[in-house]
Formats: C-alpha cells, structure tokens, sequence
C-alpha cells in the first residue's frame, strides 16, 4: 500500500490556526485514568495540534456533590471552529460514558471549550470563554500554570481572578 493510500484527509486544512484551552475534569470511576486518557484524545484531534497540558489537580465539587475531581488544562491549536471543536468534545466525553443529568453533577468525563482565541462567543450550546471560569480555581490555576497571566476576554487577567476566590480547596498532584 503507498503511504499517500495511508494519509488521512483533513478538512480543516488551509483554515487559520486558534488557539484554544479545554477544561478536563472527571470525578465518577477512574477519574485520573479519565482525565489522562482524555489528555490524550485530545492530542489526536483532527485539525488540531496538542501543545501542552498542565499538571493534575485535586478539588472538591463547586456548588455540587460526589467525589472530589480530578482536573487539568490542555492547549491546542486547531483549525476547527469552535463548534466544531464543541462537537469533538462532547464526542470524547460520550465515549466515557458521560451522561447529561442535572447541572454539576458528578461525571465520568468533563470536557470544557474554556478559551478559543480572544473571541468571545453566546450562542444557545455553546458560551466562550466558558461561563463559570472566572470563578473556579480548579480552571484557573492549571490554566495559569500553562498559559501565565492571561486575559478571559470580558472578565480580567487569569491570576487576578484566581487572587478572589475564596474556600475552593485545591491541590497539584504529584
């Protein structure tokens, strides 16, 4: 077989490169195991590029209940759009099983479109940045370990926001 039979086609070649941030998150089942396979679905998407992923951190439930979660930041590059990227999410997350109950219930998977460029972006499935980001730690502070200060358009620089949470525990695994 010839290596051009091999190539697979990318649609989303030519289309300019953004870069965007995903929230990982799981807290149901084997909840690490998730979020590090996940890590690496995510370094397999089509017309994306994984560019780095940030330490694992440990934080109890914010306005739910379950487990503590186990969560982390991915950067990519992609060429999709953010609904595209959407949708590849909310596949990853349906392969681990992830089942849409009630809002912050305990989950398998949790895959968040966090940031996509400097856009901002409301449409009825779809919120960037992220609606609640600018008040969770277990965003923040991983985010902040990969990206520095950065500006959530329309709240702030990352670390000032993180600087004005309060009681949310959290904590870098080793």
């Amino acid at each position: 077989m010839s290596d051009a039979a091999l190539e697979v086609h990318d649609p989303f070649a030519g289309r300019p490169v953004v870069t965007a941030f995903i929230g990982v998150g799981a807290n149901l089942g084997f909840a690490r195991d998730a979020v590090l396979n996940a890590l690496a679905d995510l370094s397999g998407l089509l017309g994306s590029e994984f560019i780095a992923s940030s330490s694992l951190y440990r934080s109890s439930p914010v306005d739910g209940d379950g487990p503590d979660y186990i969560n982390a930041v991915a950067e990519l590059g992609t060429r999709q759009s953010a609904h595209e990227l959407l949708h590849a999410l909310q596949a990853i997350e349906t392969r681990y099983g992830r089942v849409r109950t009630t809002r912050n219930a305990p989950r398998t998977l949790d895959l968040d479109l966090l940031l996509y460029g400097d856009g901002i972006l409301k449409t009825p499935d779809l919120v960037v940045p992220h609606a609640r980001m600018a008040g969770r730690a277990f965003v923040l502070r991983p985010l902040i370990e990969i990206a520095g200060p950065i500006d959530i358009p329309g709240h702030g620089r990352a670390d000032a926001l993180l600087a004005r949470i309060d009681g949310q525990d959290i904590e870098r695994l080793a």
